[in-house]
């Protein structure tokens, strides 16, 4: 399952304005992208589908309909969902030269209150990365049942963070952080992380989209201290907002601690990439 130590605390999504402000352009540079492994699953939870329509939550930059279009160009239609502004503004830029004649539509606010501009317009894959754990799941869920196809696949889908894995130069970073910001991982808008009520899976079991299969996907990122940097502003627990008049100090000890780690100028993450594959039960292909 996607490793929730990254995540928050339970609940309803913060204001995505207030929470990530104007980091679009770290997101869309610096976060890291979704697996070919993993876009080939979704891509064939599509298969026989002659005109998909895409309804992706907590879109951010979009990084799951830019993977999915050159890999689906039969895609009909993309709702993005998400609650900032700025992150839908970003996304339908970085989709357009993708496009073709697949149309897009952007809703702006929490994932649970989402409704196709056409009823009939019903969502053949629902797919959410690294974003459930700010929403209301159940309330997701629901609406997930009322806007999805009967053969619909609904993916949930996350790694780690460079806060939780254990490598030594993140653990080193991890330490810098909790020294500005205090020994608590922080989490936006709501203070620190507390260990959520229950799994996706439990989740997912008590939805109508019960029958869960797991698929994890092990990969190798390189990262550069600069892009560590840039990551690290599009984060919930080391947002520039955080450190107030202390963060251009913090990004120059950051910096020089990378440099240390670095081997040849790059510093390797060794993560696992995981698809909670969730439909109807009876309707699995």
């Amino acid at each position: 399952m996607p490793d929730r130590r990254d995540e928050p605390s339970a609940g309803p999504e913060p204001s995505g304005e207030a929470l990530f402000g104007t980091a679009a352009g770290e997101y869309a540079r610096y976060r890291p992208g979704v697996p070919d492994g993993a876009v080939r699953l979704l891509a064939a939870t599509l298969h026989g589908v002659p005109a998909p329509v895409l309804l992706d939550l907590g879109t951010g930059t979009g990084q799951v309909p830019r993977a999915l279009l050159p890999v689906v160009p039969r895609m009909a239609h993309v709702n993005l969902v998400d609650v900032n502004q700025q992150m839908l503004a970003q996304a339908t830029a970085e989709l357009e030269p993708l496009l073709g004649a697949c149309t897009v539509t952007a809703y702006a606010g929490e994932a649970h209150t989402f409704a196709p501009r056409i009823l009939s317009q019903r969502a053949d894959l629902v797919t959410c990365c690294r974003a459930f754990h700010w929403m209301d799941r159940p309330a997701v869920l629901k609406m997930a049942d009322r806007v999805a196809a009967p053969h619909a696949a609904i993916a949930v889908m996350g790694d780690g963070s460079l806060w939780t894995h254990d490598a030594d130069w993140t653990v080193a970073l991890r330490a810098l952080i909790q020294n500005y910001l205090g020994e608590g991982r922080r989490a936006g808008t709501r203070g620190t992380y507390t260990e959520p009520g229950r799994s996706y899976e439990d989740d997912l079991a008590a939805s109508a989209f019960s029958d869960v299969s797991e698929h994890r996907f092990p990969l190798t990122r390189v990262w550069t201290p600069e892009s560590v940097i840039g990551y690290l502003r599009s984060t919930s627990f080391a947002r520039p907002a955080l450190f107030a008049d202390r963060h251009q100090a913090f990004e120059a000890e950051a910096r020089r601690l990378l440099d240390a780690h670095a081997r040849s100028g790059t510093l390797r993450e060794e993560a696992v990439f995981t698809v909670l594959l969730a439909r109807r039960p009876g309707t699995a292909s």
